[in-house]
């Protein structure tokens, strides 16, 4: 599914024009964007938790050459399925 379907799905469940589906949409990923960037983690209870993952400095190999090279420090959004999903999906 992609971004204009998952809209489409939104504006119908919610019974709701397609320009306001996509409108928020756009305020949910904002808003966990936003809030990801200040190093805050959203929980929705039963769907999941949108974290940041800090991933650490390090050394790696340049698979062509074999050189060693230095890997920056990053930081990586990551999701965690919570219970309800989970148990959806089996």
């Amino acid at each position: 599914m992609n971004k204009t379907e998952l809209i489409a799905e939104i504006a119908k469940k919610a019974e709701i024009s397609k320009k306001d589906a996509e409108k928020a949409l756009k305020a949910f990923t904002d808003t966990v964007q936003a809030q990801l960037k200040k190093g805050n983690k959203v929980t929705l209870v039963g769907f999941g938790t949108f974290d940041v993952a800090k991933r650490a400095a390090r050394n790696g190999i340049n698979p062509r050459t074999k050189a060693t090279i230095k890997i920056k420090a990053s930081k990586a959004p990551k999701f965690k399925a919570g219970k309800a999903l989970k148990d959806a999906l089996n």
